[in-house]
């Protein structure tokens, strides 16, 4: 005897059907071909080669923006894995993208200092002056806002990241004034740089593992609030005075 389904109306809901997506369309073949060889470059600098799944997720959000479903299935085919794994891997990490970025992932950190120092302002201002949410891109393209967790940058509270770039000590109208400079297409330089911004899918490229060709893209120097600690604990210490004992001093009255 097999079990008769439910219909709809008895339950008062419509049916639920299981949506199949369509296997991902390969990409197009010198796309195809180029990735290949850059792929093999990457894998050849691990003695396992499923390794290099990190820098291959980089390398195909370089291509697109974000980890589509071509993506995945290019790093399986590369490493032999399932698209389960490889999905497992790039939902895991925030750093890839499942959703089209724009040229400018702009990330407010809102983790405990930086929200005690204004984080949470900032965040909302942005939201307010791009008129888009956290998670959202501007309908030209230019800016993914997203609220991210501690960059371990508390040194610099509150701070925003753009494509991974710091910029320190911010507030709503530096932050506004910063959104306007990427979306206008200025040049614009982190705080902690010495190269202009390069766009989201050159910094993924980066992550991949290939070279920074910005001039002075790796020259800078950590700041005093960075350096703070280290020169606290390389200072010569002070010997305590010695503690005398209470019952020592009850003794002697």
């Amino acid at each position: 005897m097999t079990a008769e389904p439910i219909p709809a109306t008895a339950t008062g809901r419509d049916p639920i059907l299981l949506q199949l997506s369509q296997r991902p369309v390969p990409y197009p073949p010198q796309v195809q071909e180029n990735l290949r060889a850059e792929a093999r470059e990457i894998i050849d600098r691990y003695p396992q080669s499923r390794s290099a799944l990190l820098p291959l997720l980089h390398l195909v959000q370089s291509v697109e923006g974000y980890v589509s479903g071509t993506g995945i299935a290019f790093c399986a085919e590369q490493l032999g894995l399932t698209d389960a794994e490889v999905t497992a891997v790039a939902t895991f990490y925030s750093m890839y993208r499942r959703t089209p970025t724009g040229d400018y992932h702009v990330g407010v950190c809102t983790n405990t200092l930086c929200a005690v120092m204004g984080g949470d302002e900032i965040l909302a201002a942005l939201a307010r002056h791009l008129e888009i949410a956290p998670g959202e891109t501007t309908a030209d393209a230019t800016i993914t806002l997203e609220h991210l967790e501690c960059n371990a940058a508390c040194d610099y509270a509150p701070v925003v990241m753009v494509n991974w770039e710091f910029f320190d000590n911010q507030t709503p109208e530096s932050a506004r004034a910063l959104a306007d400079a990427l979306r206008s297409g200025r040049e614009v330089t982190g705080t902690r740089s010495g190269a202009p911004l390069c766009s989201f899918r050159d910094t993924a490229r980066i992550l991949a593992g290939f070279p920074d060709r910005r001039p002075d893209a790796n020259e800078g120097a950590p700041g005093d609030p960075t350096l703070a600690g280290l020169r606290v604990a390389t200072e010569p210490s002070t010997p305590a005075a010695p503690q005398r004992d209470s019952d020592d001093e009850q003794g002697e009255r």
